[in-house]
């Protein structure tokens, strides 16, 4: 068996190991009824909430996840026009970044009722809580990236001859992907939870609406089947963004092997 392959079995295994540990223990837990029902399912009864209402969960899922695909696409689009403008304009740097950084004390859960109020109970409020959520820390990582290329790479770019778009082609946006791809991966979970709160504010359909009916008639089973769905969501689009950074920077796949 090779070193990679026993690399990868161990950090599958070991995870998985603890989990199964972390469900025998709460099966235990609720199969010696110290604990009501309605306050902690077994996950038995979780599995079996799972199944009944898949289909159901699988229609609320397809709402939130066009919310948070729109939100991203747009969040990602205006991070990176932000970055792109505030690297190459000084003076757009020191008037924005401040107002960045500051529009990021502002809790999510006060501004979604606000938007809710102000655009309606449709998809629109949703989308741009996802969209100020995914901006701030797209635009800083890039920003980061494009600030952080070796000075001796650009002075060789301009004594080539090469342009401010070649240089940011060739130098800057290389060099500024794996910042960028650190910083998605925390925003398409951030997304998919700023798209349940949004729906748990004000919706009619979506994941964060299902969550409010059954936490109102006290279907802890169904509430824990959804918060597992919304896990699991999360986990698939991390891993997507990893597959993703793997194929748009196969020079860090190579560096790595020289290690």
């Amino acid at each position: 068996m090779s070193e990679k392959l026993r690399s990868t079995i161990s950090k599958v295994a070991y995870p998985a190991i603890a989990l199964l540990l972390l469900l025998i223990l709460w099966q235990l837990i609720c199969s010696l009824g110290q604990v009501p029902k309605y306050i902690l399912p077994s996950p038995l009864d979780v599995a079996a909430a799972l199944k009944q209402d898949w289909l159901l969960l699988l229609d609320h899922a397809r709402v939130t996840l066009s919310e948070t695909f729109i939100g991203l696409f747009l969040g990602i689009l205006i991070g990176f026009l932000t970055a792109v403008v505030m690297d190459r304009f000084e003076i757009v740097r020191k008037m924005v970044y401040p107002l960045v950084v500051v529009s990021q004390t502002i809790p999510t859960i006060a501004i979604a009722p606000l938007l809710v109020i102000w655009l309606g109970y449709q998809m629109l409020p949703k989308i741009i809580l996802i969209v100020l959520v995914v901006f701030f820390p797209i635009a800083v990582s890039l920003l980061e990236g494009f600030s952080s290329v070796d000075a001796d790479t650009l002075n060789l770019m301009r004594s080539m001859g090469a342009s401010r778009l070649q240089t940011f082609r060739y130098v800057k946006l290389p060099n500024s992907l794996g910042h960028f791809f650190s910083s998605l991966k925390i925003s398409v979970s951030y997304a998919v939870v700023s798209a349940v709160v949004s729906e748990w504010i004000g919706g009619t359909v979506g994941l964060g609406c299902y969550m409010t009916r059954v936490r109102k008639s006290y279907a802890s089973d169904k509430m824990f089947a959804v918060i597992i769905l919304i896990s699991v969501i999360s986990l698939l689009l991390i891993w997507l963004t990893t597959v993703l950074q793997r194929v748009c920077t196969p020079w860090e796949k190579v560096n790595q092997k020289r290690r």
